[in-house]
C-alpha cells in the first residue's frame, strides 16, 4: 500500500479497506527491508502505533524524517558521532504539526553529516545506496529521505535544504523535492547548518502530495524569527493545470550544449530531455526564452556558496563541545575534552569545512572572503529578482545526468560542469521557492528538472511544476533496481 498517494491511501482508510496499523506495520516492515538493503536509516521505530483517521489527508499514513531534526525522546543524531547519544526533550515544530495532524513517524532518515555534504557518503551510520543502483549515490544531504520514499517506505519524508540537499536527490531517486520560500516553515527543532540558507521541506512521488504536506506544515512560528504568516497561502487548492501565458526562461550559459567541450553522452542525453520537456510547457500555452547571465557571475555560486555556508556552519556548531551534550571524553580538562570530541567525533569534510569557516571569518580575512561572498550573493540574488519581475520561473535540468558512483572522485571539481552541478544554490541564496520533478531518465536511471520562482510565490511553481508533472509518466514511480 505505501506505494500510493496520500489522498489514495486517506480515501481507503476513510473506507475501511484498509487500517492505519496496516500502514505502520507495512512501513515498519520496508523500512528494514531498505536498511538492509540501502542503509537509508539512523532509527527505525519498531514501537510506532497506529494514528487515528480524520479528516486531515495524512491521518494515519506513515512517513519519515531526517535526522536532523528534533523529536522528543527519540534519537537525533544529525548523522554525527558528536550525537550519536543524543535525545532531545522537545520535537521540531514541523514534525509535531505533522504528528498532530494524525501522521505517524516510523523512522529517522541518515543524512551526510549535519546535512553538510552533497553525497550521502557521510552519514556517521555508513553511506546511503541509491535505490536505482547500488553502485551509485542518491547525493545528499538528504540521502535517507530520497531513498526511503522513492523506495516506496512511506509517500513522504521531511528533508532539509541548504545548498540542493533535497532537491538534487529527489531528481537522483526519481522522485519530487520541493523547498517552500525561506520562512513559510518554521526552522525551530531543525539543527542549524547555514542558518541563511537553511531550508525545511519535503520530498514526496508527486507535486500534490508535497503541497498537501507542506500546506500542514507551514505557518509562522513564535519560535522561529525569520517565519512569516502564509495563511493566504494555499498550495493543494493552487494546482488547476491551467498554466496558459506563463513565462519561463532557461539560461543559455548552463543549458547551450556547446559550452561543454567534454559533454559526455549522460550530459548530452539529459540536455535533451530537458528542451523536449520545454515544448510539453509549450503545448499548455506557456512561453519559454533564453536568457543571458554574466558567465562570471554564474561560476561564482559554487565559491560564495563554500564561503557563506561554511562561516555560518563554524558558528552555529560552536556549541558541539562534548561538554553540554553528546558523549564526553574522558580527558583530565575542559579545553583537552572539547578537543578530543571534535577531533574523534567529526568526519575529515566537517573539519574541513570548520577550517574553511573558521580562515573567512579571521578578522584580516573577513573582507576578502566573507564579506565579498555576501556582496556576490546580493548581485546574484537581485539578478534573479530582475528577471521575476518579467518570467514567472527559471527552469533548468537539475544536473550534469543521473547520479555519480561510489568509485568517482568526489573531490575533484568539474569545471566544465561545476555550475551545471550547483546551480540549485541560487533558490538558498535568495529564499525563493524551487522545486525538483522527475524527467526521465538517462542509461536507465532517474534525472531531474528544477522550477524556481520568486518569493512567496509558491503557488505558482507548484501548479507549474504539476501541470508539467501530469504531461509526463513518472508521477509516484517507484525505484526498480537496475544494476
Amino acid at each position: 500500500m505505501m506505494d500510493k498517494s496520500i489522498l489514495e491511501l486517506h480515501d481507503l482508510l476513510k473506507r475501511g479497506k484498509i487500517t492505519s496499523e496496516e500502514l505502520v506495520k507495512e512501513s515498519i516492515q520496508k523500512s528494514h527491508e531498505v536498511e538492509q538493503k540501502y542503509n537509508a536509516f539512523v532509527t527505525i521505530c519498531d514501537d510506532a502505533k497506529e494514528g487515528k483517521v480524520t479528516d486531515l489527508f495524512v491521518s494515519g499514513i506513515p512517513f519519515g524524517v531526517k535526522d536532523n531534526y528534533s523529536t522528543k525522546d527519540v534519537l537525533s543524531t544529525g548523522s554525527s558521532n558528536t550525537l550519536k547519544n543524543y535525545v532531545p526533550f522537545y520535537t521540531a515544530t514541523v514534525v509535531q504539526k505533522l504528528l498532530d495532524a494524525g501522521a505517524i513517524m516510523t523512522n529517522k532518515t541518515a543524512l551526510d553529516e549535519f546535512g553538510m555534504g552533497g553525497t550521502g557518503t557521510t552519514c556517521h551510520t555508513g553511506p546511503v545506496l541509491n535505490p536505482w543502483d547500488k553502485t551509485r549515490m542518491c547525493a545528499g544531504s538528504s540521502a535517507g529521505s530520497a531513498c526511503a520514499v522513492a523506495s516506496g517506505v512511506y509517500p513522504f519524508a521531511l528533508g532539509s535544504d541548504t545548498g540542493d540537499s533535497i532537491r538534487k536527490p529527489a531528481a537522483f531517486c526519481g522522485i519530487v523535492g520541493y523547498k517552500p520560500t525561506y520562512g513559510m516553515l518554521s526552522r525551530y527543532g531543525l539543527f542549524p547548518f547555514a542558518s541563511s540558507l537553511d531550508h525545511c521541506g519535503v520530498l514526496t512521488r508527486s507535486v500534490e502530495d508535497a503541497a498537501i504536506v507542506t500546506d500542514i506544515m507551514k505557518g509562522i512560528d513564535k519560535n522561529d524569527m525569520t517565519s512569516w504568516d502564509s495563511s493566504n497561502i494555499h498550495l493543494q487548492e493552487a494546482l488547476t493545470g491551467n498554466i496558459k501565458g506563463k513565462k519561463l526562461f532557461y539560461i543559455k550559459e548552463i543549458c547551450d550544449i556547446n559550452n561543454y567541450p567534454n559533454a559526455t553522452e549522460e550530459l548530452k542525453s539529459h540536455l535533451k530531455n530537458f528542451f523536449h520537456t520545454l515544448e510539453f510547457l509549450k503545448e499548455e500555452g506557456a512561453m519559454v526564452e533564453e536568457v543571458s547571465i554574466d558567465q562570471n557571475l554564474l561560476n561564482a555560486i559554487p565559491s560564495v556558496y563554500v564561503v557563506i555556508s561554511c562561516a555560518e556552519a563554524t558558528s552555529n556548531m560552536s556549541n558541539l563541545t562534548g561538554i553540554i551534550f553528546g558523549p564526553r571524553s574522558d580527558k583530565k580538562n575542559v579545553f583537552e575534552m572539547m578537543k578530543d570530541h571534535r577531533t574523534i567525533g567529526f568526519s575529515p569534510l566537517i573539519k574541513r569545512r570548520f577550517v574553511i569557516g573558521s580562515y573567512v571569518l579571521q578578522k584580516e580575512n573577513q573582507e576578502r572572503y566573507f564579506k565579498n561572498a555576501q556582496r556576490v550573493r546580493r548581485l546574484i540574488v537581485d539578478k534573479m529578482k530582475e528577471l521575476f519581475k518579467e518570467y514567472d520561473a527559471l527552469i533548468l535540468p537539475v544536473s550534469s545526468g543521473p547520479a555519480k558512483k561510489f568509485d568517482e572522485d568526489k573531490d575533484v571539481i568539474d569545471e566544465n560542469t561545476n555550475v551545471l552541478e550547483e546551480h540549485l544554490q541560487i533558490g538558498n541564496f535568495g529564499g525563493f521557492p524551487s522545486i525538483t520533478i522527475p524527467n526521465g531518465f538517462v542509461n536507465d536511471l532517474p534525472v531531474g528538472i528544477n522550477l524556481t520562482g520568486n518569493c512567496y510565490d509558491d503557488e505558482n511553481i507548484l501548479n507549474i511544476a504539476y501541470t508539467l508533472e501530469s504531461k509526463m509518466p513518472y508521477k509516484g514511480q517507484i525505484a526498480k533496481e537496475v544494476r
